[in-house]
């Protein structure tokens, strides 16, 4: 499948321009910091850089620095080194962490980097008050890749299925994003598999995608937290089996069991107070198409019943650590609490 590469704000669309423009014209800064939650992104021009930087061939004067082997003085030795027959000695940091701190000494070495160091910087999170993100900024480029709107993640979807000569269905497309979620990788896969499944077909429909995508496990147990709601204890608990059934571990599902009754607690709060879509999705860090979800799934319940699963779900878990209740047992036992509460609402 052919690669496409949506947009996303406009302070990260002026950054991704002025990057696709280093790498056209070859002038590069020596810095960049590729930072944010969207992993594909991130990854695509972290290897876009990489591979521009480096030039046909290259690999004598690439140095790549993961977790606690990153040190600054490591690096700066590095940094210090001339590269062989090359112009450019790339150094590529790839999720070390040093974003969440200040580090002095590296803050301080990109004031003025050896001419022949090129720095490619791959972190998911980045404290931007620290001193040595600002030192990068000062000196490259940071460009954050935040989760993608529905509007532009459907562009995308579009643009990559017309690139194979085919037409996704508006209904396919977004039952597809249902399923999916708002993950780039996880759609890439998925969308990779729904064309190769529908290779001899123009247009993919909604049929098409309920064959062969796989729903994510946060999609499994929305399910299963709406059939509590709605108090169909014997769906919730199949749900459940058909988890266990996909070797997803009991202590895993109900962690997300937990996070679903906070991000539902706080989102009911919000509603309580008269706010839209769009704030409730800005507040909970969601998009607004996910947040009205969300919102249909907490009026399902009243407040204090949210607040009591949340503290439920922690007393489970302390239980199975301490031995008091086995794994999976504390999870039915919790679906068949809320469940049989329909009445009381």
């Amino acid at each position: 499948m052919r690669k496409v590469y949506p947009s996303g704000g406009k302070e990260q669309v002026k950054t991704l321009q002025r990057i696709n423009q280093d790498i056209k014209t070859g002038q590069f800064q020596q810095i960049y910091l590729l930072t944010g939650e969207e992993d594909y992104l991130r990854n695509q021009y972290k290897n876009r850089l990489k591979a521009a930087l480096l030039g046909e061939g290259d690999r004598m004067n690439l140095n790549v620095f993961t977790g606690k082997e990153a040190t600054p003085q490591a690096i700066i030795d590095m940094a210090e080194t001339m590269p062989f027959l090359s112009e450019r000695r790339v150094i590529l940091l790839d999720n070390t962490g040093l974003l969440k701190g200040s580090q002095e000494m590296l803050a301080e070495y990109f004031k003025e980097p050896a001419a022949t160091a090129f720095f490619v910087i791959a972190e998911k999170e980045a404290d931007k008050r620290s001193r040595l993100y600002k030192a990068i900024r000062q000196k490259g480029y940071v460009c954050e890749f935040n989760e993608q709107d529905e509007s532009t993640l459907k562009k995308w979807i579009r643009q990559s299925v017309a690139k194979e000569n085919k037409q996704m269905e508006e209904r396919a497309l977004a039952l597809f994003l249902n399923k999916t979620g708002t993950d780039m990788s996880g759609i890439r896969t998925e969308l990779e598999k729904l064309l190769c499944y529908c290779q001899d077909k123009e247009v993919i429909s909604a049929a098409d995608v309920e064959n062969i995508t796989t729903e994510r496990i946060a999609n499994r147990i929305f399910d299963m937290i709406r059939a509590v709601a709605e108090g169909k204890q014997k769906q919730a608990l199949d749900l459940y089996y058909d988890l266990l059934a996909l070797k997803e571990p009991p202590m895993r599902i109900l962690a997300l069991l937990a996070r679903q009754f906070q991000m539902m607690l706080l989102i009911k709060g919000l509603l309580e107070k008269g706010h839209d879509s769009r704030y409730i999705g800005e507040k909970a860090g969601l998009q607004p198409f996910i947040a009205k979800k969300y919102m249909d799934q907490a009026r399902g319940f009243k407040s204090h019943m949210l607040r009591m699963a949340v503290e439920d779900c922690v007393q489970a878990e302390e239980d199975v650590k301490t031995g008091k209740l086995n794994d999976i047992i504390s999870i039915e036992l919790l679906i068949i609490k809320f469940s049989n509460l329909k009445a009381a609402r």
